[in-house]
């Protein structure tokens, strides 16, 4: 293995070690700025730590070329592996592959926000049909400690049942000095100090704007379908729920760091 075999291979891993390192930086820019999920978790800390073995490639080319004095050695077989380098073919496979990474990337972040969206319906079902009983209590609202108490221990029961359900709610609409709020009552959310007294102010659920006209449209309209949304690793489930006159919503959310697309 002479110097001239020795500078050209360290030339080849150079460059492959750059262009795996833009692709590296372009994928996780893309990653971090859009909140894309798309890979399990042991892949995801796989790809964060082949950071340290690109950067382990580069090192070690540079310290062969500079051992092997790589400008005065291998002066003209660079000049020949840069003109076959710098290929027109090439360079136009090289920046097709930046189109095909976000696109790869996109659509794994798509499918694992369906792929939630289907687990979290499923859950819904189950709470709505499996449990009608307790769904029929929730329905029965009146703001008071009764309430409230009852619907921690339901949402608890319901919460038990299967050791990946999603966080669960129940959105009711009521009125504070004749101006309508959403009120969110959660499993663990309830704590009344001795001698204080009970607020609805307490349990109001902060909402977007967007989120408020779905809520107005459910109580006040006749609209019972879903509202799905997810956005950086959130995704929430909005699910009414009616009998007769009274409506809730059970409001489903879950959040997770990984994606689910990959093994």
């Amino acid at each position: 293995m002479d110097n001239k075999f020795l500078v050209k291979l360290s030339n080849l891993i150079g460059s492959i070690s750059i262009i795996l390192l833009v692709y590296w930086v372009f994928t996780f820019i893309l990653i971090e700025i859009f909140g894309l999920k798309v890979f399990r978790e042991n892949l995801t800390s796989t790809f964060y730590l082949s950071i340290l073995g690109i950067l382990a490639l580069m090192l070690g080319a540079l310290i062969i070329n500079i051992m092997f004095n790589m400008t005065r050695i291998a002066q003209k077989h660079n000049a020949d592996v840069e003109r076959n380098f710098v290929n027109k073919k090439i360079i136009w496979t090289l920046l097709a592959i930046f189109p095909l990474i976000a696109i790869l990337l996109f659509s794994g972040d798509y499918f694992t926000s369906v792929r939630k969206k289907n687990m979290l319906i499923q859950s819904a079902d189950s709470v709505v049909k499996l449990n009608e009983n307790i769904s029929d209590q929730l329905l029965n609202y009146q703001f008071d400690e009764n309430y409230i108490q009852k619907t921690k221990k339901n949402l608890e029961l319901l919460s038990a049942t299967d050791k990946n359900f999603p966080s669960i709610a129940v959105i009711v609409k009521d009125s504070i000095d004749d101006s309508p709020v959403f009120l969110g009552f959660k499993k663990d959310y309830y704590y009344l100090p001795k001698d204080s007294v009970l607020r609805k102010v307490d349990y109001i659920r902060k909402t977007t704007e967007d989120e408020r006209k779905y809520l107005h449209s459910v109580f006040d309209g006749n609209n019972f379908g879903i509202r799905y949304s997810s956005y950086n690793g959130n995704y929430e489930l909005f699910y009414p729920y009616l009998k007769g006159n009274k409506k809730i919503i059970f409001y489903l959310s879950d959040y997770q760091n990984y994606g689910k697309v990959g093994s």
